[in-house]
């Protein structure tokens, strides 16, 4: 992290000033200046002299979106429009309240999604008529193929969730709607479809309805309704936080994919735990773009863009930082409290590589010699990869 704080200062009042202590780089900045956006983003404001050259942004906060507020919840969502580099993947945060319903629809991309907070219930129906539905809780996933009917409805309580679309110019608000549907059909043509009379159409929607409020739902068994095709045969839900995770002296990793997670086969994750003076290791992912999400504490991120290039950033509860294909970084917790976030990727199979796994895989004599590597960093290396590691305290 940023090392020209002052320590005995109050960090209420301290002003943060572009000028690097360790080279003398730099020089104060008197304004007019946001100081609290320079205090969240030191890194930016004081960047390490390590970093050089130019990278795109590559951060986007929720708190800077339009808030899509209606009547049982409310939405925001970051694609290509807020955060241009995210191509492969967008995301939509969203929150129900107590039988709040975000509106039977589908979608042209597929949907990702994880509870943040509180329970909510999802229904869906596949091409041969077979349904689903299944009650969601805090840290469970869900996942429906493109195209495929659902609903989200909260339960007792309300609910927030992150939703993840493998398109980055998907919009939330652009969806394919049963109300929107019904309000741009002829009621001639409703009749028929249904054998009913026109007037039984009266009262439908003029429009999208997107979220609206209901009363909440009873058991899961009163809202029971049998297909005669069955049960769709891949659950569309997976139990994140139920798994076992990845440990390691610095925090957790638990991956959910195509391997133990069958129907997700365009998005692949994992939720990461680092904990206070730890750090995910220095690696890189050798398959697609990675999207992140992060749910609580702060950290720093450096991506390197080969050729010289690298850059930092700062991030929060409620950012996404997002890492192009193959580049090398790490995320650090500069905080106190536990970083928590999800790592994403257009992809069927979860896939990083190790710097330190593939040093010590690689013949020693050719590592120490391409480095001028120090004994103590020979004797550093480890076979087995660790996601998350714990490193001396400066």
């Amino acid at each position: 992290m940023a090392q020209d704080q002052p320590n005995n200062v109050n960090p209420a009042a301290f002003v943060p000033q572009p000028y690097r202590v360790s080279d003398g780089f730099g020089g104060p900045d008197y304004g007019p200046r946001d100081v609290m956006r320079d205090r969240e983003n030191i890194n930016m404001l004081i960047p390490p002299a390590t970093d050089n050259g130019l990278l795109p942004n590559l951060k986007m906060s929720f708190s800077d979106t339009h808030m899509q507020l209606n009547k049982g919840g409310w939405s925001r969502e970051i694609t290509v429009r807020d955060l241009p580099i995210a191509t492969t993947l967008a995301g939509v945060n969203m929150s129900l309240r107590p039988g709040g319903v975000r509106e039977l629809h589908w979608h042209q991309q597929a949907e990702w999604a994880f509870m943040i907070w509180g329970c909510a219930r999802v229904t869906s129906v596949d091409w041969q008529g077979r349904n689903f539905i299944a009650d969601i809780e805090q840290g469970d996933l869900w996942y429906f193929p493109a195209g495929l009917p659902h609903s989200i409805q909260a339960l007792a309580g309300g609910c927030e969730f992150l939703l993840v679309f493998d398109d980055g110019s998907f919009s939330d608000l652009n969806t394919l709607s049963i109300s929107d549907w019904f309000a741009h059909t002829p009621k001639d043509v409703l009749a028929a479809n249904f054998g009913i009379p026109e007037q039984a159409f009266a009262g439908i929607p003029k429009g999208q309805v997107y979220i609206y409020q209901d009363q909440v739902p009873g058991s899961i068994e009163s809202q029971e309704v049998q297909s005669p095709y069955g049960t769709v045969p891949l659950s569309f839900k997976h139990s994140l936080l139920a798994q076992e995770p990845i440990v390691t002296p610095g925090g957790t990793v638990r991956i959910a994919d195509s391997g133990n997670f069958p129907i997700a086969k365009t998005i692949a994750a994992a939720l990461v735990e680092i904990k206070p003076g730890a750090m995910r290791e220095l690696h890189w992912h050798p398959n697609n773009d990675e999207w992140q999400y992060y749910l609580s504490g702060q950290a720093r991120m450096t991506v390197f863009g080969g050729n010289g290039i690298a850059r930092t950033f700062d991030y929060r509860a409620g950012d996404v930082g997002y890492v192009p294909f193959a580049m090398g970084h790490y995320v650090q917790n500069t905080g106190t409290d536990t970083v928590w976030f999800l790592e994403m990727f257009k992809a069927p199979r979860f896939e990083d590589v190790s710097l330190n796994q593939w040093m010590a895989l690689t013949p020693h004599q050719l590592v120490q010699s391409n480095l001028n590597a120090s004994p103590e960093l020979m004797h550093s290396l480890r076979k087995v990869k660790w996601p998350v590691v714990k490193y001396p305290q400066r």
